[in-house]
C-alpha cells in the first residue's frame, strides 16, 4: 500500500527572498502607511493625511473609503476630518491578549507602581525600536505617560538601553547602522563609544538609566525581561521627574525594576542567560 505523505501546514506559500518585494502588494502597503499616520495625527483632514504619506489625495481616498467600510477608519462630516476606527482597537487588543508577558506584567506593574511611586511601563523590541504595549499610571500629578503604541529609539531610551547591553558589539553596531543615534535632547548619547559605554556599565550593575536622554526633565530606570532561549525581548522601567528620582534613589529603583523584570522573565518561561548577575 502507498503511503501518503501529510505535508506540514504552513502560514504562507513558499517564497525565495529576491522575491518578497515583488510580493507586496502596493494597495495594502498604502493603507497600512495611511493608518500609521492617521494613528499619529489623531485626526487629519484628506488633503492633510495625503501629503503626510505622499500619495494623490484621488488614490487615499480610495484606500480610506475602503478601510471605513471595515472599520478601521470613520470619516466626521462635521469637521471633513478621519480618525481611527474601533475596529483598529479590537485587532490590537489581539495582539496582548496573546502577548503572556503582558498579561503577566500588568499585576507585576502595578506592584511596582506602589513599590515606587512612579509610572510603570512595558515594551517589546521591534525592527531595532521598542513600542510600548502597556503602562500602569501613578497617582503623582506629575508623571510621564506614553500612549500604548509608541515607539522609541533604543540608544535614548531605558528599556531600548536595557536590551542593547545584552546584545554584543557587533549586534549592537548593525541597530546603529540601521537607526543612528539621533539627538532627542542636549543629554542623548550621540557617540557610538559613549554608548558602548553605558552599555558596559548597564551590564555591571544590572539596570539601564535614561537620564532625561528622551525627553527633558524625566528619567527611567529599566531592566531586560528574558525569552525561554535567553534574549531580551521586553523590558520594565519606572519613568518619572528628575526632581524625584534623584541621584540617591536610582539604585533602590534600580534594584526593584531589576527583580520585577525577572519575575516577568520567570513567570512566562523565561530564562536569563548564563553567566547574568
Amino acid at each position: 500500500m502507498a503511503q501518503v505523505m501529510q505535508s506540514r501546514p504552513r502560514g504562507r506559500p513558499r517564497i525565495d527572498r529576491d522575491d518578497k518585494q515583488a510580493a507586496t502588494i502596493q494597495a495594502l502597503d498604502r493603507g497600512i502607511q495611511l493608518l500609521r499616520a492617521l494613528a499619529k495625527e489623531s485626526k487629519a483632514t484628506l488633503s492633510h493625511l495625503a501629503m503626510r504619506v505622499g500619495m494623490p489625495p484621488s488614490s487615499a481616498h480610495r484606500i480610506l473609503t475602503t478601510l471605513e467600510r471595515n472599520d478601521l477608519v470613520e470619516f466626521r462630516e462635521a469637521t471633513q476630518e478621519w480618525t481611527i476606527g474601533v475596529e483598529t482597537f479590537r485587532i490590537g487588543s489581539s495582539f496582548i491578549r496573546g502577548d503572556k508577558i503582558v498579561e503577566v506584567g500588568v499585576e507585576i506593574m502595578k506592584d511596582l507602581v506602589d513599590q515606587t511611586g512612579e509610572t510603570s511601563n512595558l515594551a517589546v523590541k521591534n525592527k531595532d525600536e521598542v513600542v510600548f504595549v502597556s503602562q500602569v499610571e501613578t497617582l503623582n500629578p506629575v508623571r510621564a505617560l506614553l500612549p500604548t503604541g509608541t515607539r522609541a529609539t533604543m540608544h535614548a531610551s531605558g528599556i531600548g538601553k536595557a536590551m542593547l547591553a545584552e546584545l554584543d558589539r557587533e549586534s549592537v553596531q548593525r541597530v546603529l547602522h540601521a537607526k543612528g543615534l539621533p539627538e532627542l535632547t542636549h543629554r542623548t548619547i550621540t557617540s557610538p563609544e559613549a554608548l558602548f559605554d553605558d552599555l558596559d556599565a548597564i551590564r555591571r550593575r544590572g539596570w539601564a538609566l535614561d537620564d532625561e536622554e528622551c525627553y527633558v526633565g524625566m528619567r527611567c530606570v529599566a531592566a531586560p525581561i528574558f525569552s525561554s532561549l535567553g534574549k531580551a525581548v521586553a523590558g520594565i522601567s519606572v519613568s518619572g521627574p528628575t526632581a524625584r528620582m534623584q541621584d540617591e534613589v536610582l539604585p533602590e529603583l534600580g534594584a526593584k525594576v531589576r527583580q520585577a523584570a525577572l519575575d516577568v522573565t520567570e513567570q512566562t518561561g523565561g530564562v536569563r542567560p548564563a553567566g547574568d548577575r
